[in-house]
């Protein structure tokens, strides 16, 4: 399962470089409306929010894909594990319903997909966690990537609100995964990079 954080970097390098290319183009098209008039009502032009829903329908899918985790996972989970990660699970539901709310607060449709998961899917308490884990470390990256480029106000707060509750669910992951308090202490600036706990991965082999 380690090798999947490895794909994750790879698709979130393409998808970061992709939403860069669409922030210059609407960044260049703002300046050109704004001497010939444009079609957006207010301060945010159509071409701003349509490239917002973009990046927000991107964020999405990884938002879904993490609550697919748990849900595979938690019949292999007992007691205060089983609890955490049900709490986890509610709570990034919460995140899609709030992101789908923002992608229609933008007039945009939602299009978003999860993605498939790796089969045959976790086999062990170790197993859940972990995949549990991946999936919240790859949603911190998708909002850190998402966050400095979308351009309307209200969705760039949502996505700095789910990097925080994504960078505090796996603190927890990780003491679940077996580091000590110290160990799980997230990093001064969390990158959705960080890999779950040794002791974690050996296990789950």
């Amino acid at each position: 399962m380690g090798a999947k954080l490895d794909r994750h970097g790879l698709g979130r390098q393409r998808r970061g470089v992709g939403r860069a290319a669409v922030y210059l183009i609407v960044s260049a098209l703002a300046i050109v409306a704004g001497g010939c008039g444009n079609s957006g009502s207010g301060p945010t032009t159509d071409a701003e929010k349509a490239a917002d829903v973009e990046v927000l329908n991107e964020a999405l899918a990884q938002e879904l894909t993490t609550v697919a985790a748990y849900r595979q996972g938690l019949a292999l989970l007992r007691g205060p594990t089983l609890a955490v990660a049900s709490e986890f699970r509610g709570q990034d539901q919460a995140h899609v319903d709030a992101m789908i709310k923002a992608i229609r607060g933008l007039s945009g449709e939602v299009e978003a997909e999860a993605s498939e998961l790796e089969p045959p899917g976790p086999q062990s308490r170790v197993d859940a966690l972990v995949l549990a884990y991946e999936e919240e470390n790859a949603a911190l990256a998708q909002a850190l990537g998402a966050a400095p480029i979308l351009m309307t106000p209200a969705p760039h707060t949502l996505v700095a609100s789910l990097a925080t509750s994504h960078a505090q669910h796996l603190a927890v992951l990780r003491q679940a995964l077996g580091a000590n308090l110290a160990e799980a202490v997230p990093d001064a600036f969390e990158s959705g990079y960080l890999s779950p706990p040794p002791d974690g991965v050996e296990t789950s082999k």
